[in-house]
């Protein structure tokens, strides 16, 4: 295949498999690895439900694999776990490493317009090339029938994502996302390189923008928010969320926590709750 899709990584875990996988993505112009947790099956031809996990700034497809605990549960379920990386590498694009929220590790799960970053395709990679990546190479999974869920910016990435695309997934959560990021730093900061100044397109990956718009969701939303998380008064924003999705009856759980962070501590104190959430929606 002219993807030249390679295992690079394998460990058993609650008598699943952890595999790592690296490939040439078109969309992106470079090699790409993602992770996907295979639960235990009992027969040959039984075919998984999948959870794509978005993860946060700085990270790679390895950070949620490793720190989160959430195969316990995706073994029990019977849920596929897939992690893809947070953005391009290796582009060398002049620039993308020189701060850790935009560039390297910060693809913000959207299609870049501005020329420089034309790369910046994570969206297209999620959405398109990877489901079908997965269903051409892995008889195991079903990609007819998945979630999607993420942290921080990956939080941001699954909400939009799901919203913009309900045909394609059964379910949404998100850990501490940047539920309004045209109203934040992180998101501005962002927003302006990839996207440049037309604010119209900016709403085009701002969950509060859009669930005016896309609103006919057959499973609620779950969100948890650590209270001590450094990030949420100014950055993350989730009550903007709620309101919005208040005005349209949007079926929204938030959940604040208090005493949590925003780290992977308190991802994997709840990611039980998460797939637990997902295992309802994929009718498992």
């Amino acid at each position: 295949m002219e993807t030249g899709l390679s295992e690079i990584g394998s460990s058993k875990m609650f008598d699943g498999f952890n595999k790592r996988y690296k490939h040439y993505s078109q969309t992106l112009g470079c090699s790409m690895t993602f992770s996907v947790y295979f639960p235990p099956s009992a027969s040959s031809s039984h075919r998984f439900p999948v959870l794509y996990w978005l993860s946060g700034l700085t990270c790679t497809d390895e950070n949620f694999i490793i720190k989160s605990g959430a195969q316990r549960a995706a073994s029990t379920h019977g849920i596929a776990l897939v992690a893809p990386d947070t953005s391009p590498r290796g582009l060398n694009i002049e620039g993308e490493a020189d701060s850790y929220d935009f560039g390297v590790g910060a693809g913000f799960y959207l299609n870049a317009t501005q020329e420089k970053w034309k790369n910046w395709r994570m969206y297209d990679y999620l959405v398109k090339e990877l489901p079908k990546l997965l269903s051409e190479n892995f008889a195991q999974l079903d990609t007819t029938k998945a979630s999607i869920s993420g942290h921080s910016m990956g939080g941001h990435g699954a909400l939009t994502i799901y919203l913009k695309n309900l045909d394609k997934y059964k379910s949404v959560s998100a850990f501490a996302p940047i539920a309004n990021p045209i109203n934040c730093p992180w998101g501005q900061k962002a927003f302006t390189n990839y996207l440049g100044d037309n604010k119209a397109a900016w709403e085009e990956y701002d969950a509060t923008c859009l669930i005016s718009k896309f609103n006919n969701l057959s499973a609620t939303i779950l969100i948890d928010q650590g209270e001590n998380d450094q990030f949420y008064p100014d950055q993350l924003l989730p009550s903007k969320f709620e309101e919005a999705c208040k005005k349209v009856n949007a079926p929204l759980l938030l959940r604040l926590q208090p005493g949590y962070d925003h780290s992977y501590y308190f991802i994997a104190t709840f990611i039980e709750d998460h797939i637990s959430h997902h295992a309802q929606a994929l009718k498992l």
